[in-house]
């Protein structure tokens, strides 16, 4: 039975993971035209934003996390 509980777990919290990528890109497109970073810092942050967006579309939402974690933290968000 616990097995079973960890399994329903482990599932939901990949589903809300994945559901979670909007919201992150969200918040960087809110934060890109306030930032104060310089123009190769900006494309680098759009890149990883677009390339964040086609993994979560490819249902890659772990990688799609980590390529938008690092936008977010090149924003300071």
């Amino acid at each position: 039975m616990k097995q079973v509980l960890i399994a329903v777990l482990f599932l939901f919290s990949g589903l809300a993971s994945a559901h979670n990528c909007p919201n992150e890109m969200k918040a960087i497109d809110a934060k890109m035209p306030s930032a104060k970073l310089s123009s190769t810092d900006m494309t680098k942050v759009k890149a990883l934003r677009e390339d964040g967006e086609k993994l979560h579309k490819a249902g890659k939402h772990d990688e799609s996390m980590k390529a938008l974690a690092e936008a977010k933290k090149m924003l300071g968000i």
